[in-house]
């Protein structure tokens, strides 16, 4: 047990989520406690994480949650392990949940993306047909999030674009997908930012100057593509082809790198396999296993194509970790809570007050 890589999940703690201040302390050895000497609350180590409070080992889970991303069936796992159903779907509730806090945490952070590529999946579910739209960084392999709605229209795919401007810093930017024209509205109306001009009212929103999209439209007669048009939507031609060069190289414009990624999300996943009987329930299930197999590939599973002597994952090319984790260390990530804000009071704050703002509201490292 460290206290100093331990943070308070008290949410109303003024030193929530601050770890290596010296506010933190061992309680109990022997049960695995802290305590925050701020609140003087005493949680779990393993508050925060998809162990907390479970009956069967650590081992047990990581075995399982291991299984289950490389598509092995669940009465499979059942029948192996003696477990019921219901503890292996909150198993893989948990760790959908899980996964995608550290999504968010971890990739969700202004970058220099430079090329991306987005696509959709058709989905099975009992009962109906869902849609799962998907974005990857071309250059690093990056798989930037997904979203998962009942029908493929404008909500979803701005909800996709959202995603990508939380990752994409003010840089030059191309936008490959389908012909989709959902595609042009939500990124124009995503990709832009506010033009302070200091006169009262909302302020007029720009598009970035630098945005590229580009489509890749396929003509197909009986399953078979026949025709490949490729379109430049905003950008010119050189500029295009730029970016394009600086990501991937030879080539031309395409859908080539998402398209990969779909495929490796249908083999992953049993749910999205073509023609098979594991359909998925309920849209919760596919988002949590859609964030599960995310993560591992973001962070466990190294990428061929990215370095060949070393083993790198897309967060390794990417610059968030210098390491390619375990699935244990992915599933034990303490994602720290919001950093605490004072209660809104009226008239001048006390002195106690404002002591304890100058010490726990100012950025730490």
């Amino acid at each position: 047990m460290d206290p100093t890589t331990a943070f308070c999940p008290n949410w109303d703690c003024p030193a929530r989520g601050q770890s290596r201040q010296g506010n933190i302390g061992i309680h109990s050895q022997k049960e695995q406690r802290f305590i925050c000497k701020v609140c003087r609350k005493t949680f779990s180590a393993t508050k925060g994480t998809v162990f907390y409070r479970l009956r069967h080992s650590a081992e047990t889970v990581v075995i399982v949650v291991t299984l289950l991303t490389y598509g092995c069936p669940v009465q499979a796992i059942v029948a192996a392990f003696g477990l019921d159903e219901r503890t292996v779907a909150t198993w893989w509730t948990r760790a959908g949940q899980q996964s995608q806090k550290l999504h968010e945490h971890q990739v969700e952070r202004p970058m220099d993306l430079g090329h991306i590529q987005a696509d959709q999946i058709r989905v099975k579910k009992q009962h109906g047909i869902v849609w799962m739209a998907m974005a990857i960084q071309v250059k690093t392999r990056l798989w930037l999030g997904g979203e998962v709605s009942e029908h493929r229209d404008m909500t979803l795919i701005r909800a996709l674009m959202t995603r990508g401007r939380r990752c994409a810093m003010y840089r030059p930017l191309l936008i490959c997908t389908d012909g989709l024209k959902a595609y042009i509205r939500a990124a124009r109306e995503t990709f832009r930012d506010p033009v302070v001009t200091g006169h009262s009212g909302r302020p007029k929103l720009r598009p970035w100057r630098h945005l590229l999209i580009a489509q890749v439209i396929k003509r197909t007669e009986r399953r078979r593509v026949v025709e490949i048009e490729r379109r430049i939507i905003d950008g010119t031609a050189a500029r295009v082809e730029t970016l394009r060069r600086r990501s991937q190289g030879d080539g031309v414009i395409n859908t080539a790198y998402i398209e990969r990624l779909n495929a490796t999300f249908r083999q992953r996943l049993s749910a999205l396999a073509r023609r098979g009987r594991s359909l998925a329930r309920r849209t919760g299930t596919l988002r949590h296993g859609m964030y599960v197999v995310g993560s591992v590939y973001n962070f466990c599973w190294p990428h061929l194509s990215l370095d060949s002597r070393r083993q790198t994952t897309p967060a390794m090319a990417a610059g968030i970790t210098d390491h390619c984790w375990s699935l244990y260390e992915l599933l034990s990530f303490k994602v720290p809570p919001p950093q605490w804000q004072p209660p809104k009071r009226r008239g001048r704050p006390s002195r106690a007050l404002q002591g304890l703002i100058e010490r726990w509201c100012r950025d730490h490292d």
